[in-house]
């Protein structure tokens, strides 16, 4: 694969660019605490992966907010535990406090010398408004949940995707897909024809985190542990096309 072949890149978000795990752990580990539980981040975000990719299907038109909310509930239950109300909203209301990874400013700025920029994400519009304050660059389209009435991996995003690139004359063929989640995003991107980038936030780490494991196929035509990696290795091949 060749990088200078793309004009365009289509990014999922929380994951890839914002560290939600880091986001999420902030709410459900002082909870935990509170109520009693000795358990790692890790085993918390392995509790919660499953019930938020299940909230996600059974509510399909729910604001994201919503789905974080139900999602503890149901993980609190899964615990043995419960959940007030107060602590589920902190959660549905935390999306603009996650924090950026600490290379994504700097890799999105890179990338947007080349390539136009596009948003996949499983969120709301006002919560990805607070998280790109944090990224810095404008991204040409921003297609959310909120706007296709369904969360990844649903063909929804992709599908929109299509209506985009035709709406910037981007040929399908110069799109190239960029995410952290194989569950997400890597299962439909195959179903969808696209050639795809993984961004192995995880590599140093084991298990699947708040992501849960893939049951579909998935493939991906190139692998980086960070998007610094990526965006630099797409700077050199821009430069040796020059």
């Amino acid at each position: 694969m060749n990088l200078a072949d793309y004009d365009a890149l289509s990014f999922d978000c929380y994951g890839t660019l914002i560290d939600w795990e880091a986001g999420i752990a902030a709410v459900l580990a002082p909870w935990a605490r509170e109520a009693g539980l000795d358990v790692s981040d890790d085993e918390l975000l392995l509790a919660y992966a499953e019930n938020e990719a299940q909230v996600e299907v059974n509510m399909p038109d729910a604001r994201y907010s919503t789905v974080l909310a139900e999602a503890f509930r149901r993980t609190a239950d899964k615990l043995g535990r419960s959940v007030s109300d107060e602590w589920a909203q902190r959660l549905g209301n935390s999306v603009p406090d996650w924090p950026a990874f600490d290379d994504s400013a700097e890799a999105l700025a890179t990338l947007a010398k080349d390539y136009k920029l596009i948003i996949l994400s499983n969120v709301h519009r006002a919560g990805f408004a607070g998280s790109n304050k944090r990224l810095g660059v404008e991204f040409d389209r921003i297609i959310t949940a909120e706007d296709v009435k369904a969360y990844k991996p649903a063909p929804n995003h992709f599908e929109a995707l299509d209506e985009a690139l035709e709406e910037m004359g981007v040929p399908r063929e110069r799109l190239l897909h960029v995410a952290q989640s194989l569950f997400h995003d890597h299962v439909p991107a195959k179903r969808h024809g696209l050639p795809s980038v993984w961004i192995n936030r995880r590599q140093d780490r084991p298990g699947w985190g708040a992501t849960p494991e893939p049951s579909a196929d998935y493939s991906y035509d190139l692998e980086y542990p960070d998007m610094i990696s990526f965006a630099q290795a797409a700077q050199a091949a821009q430069l040796a096309k020059s």
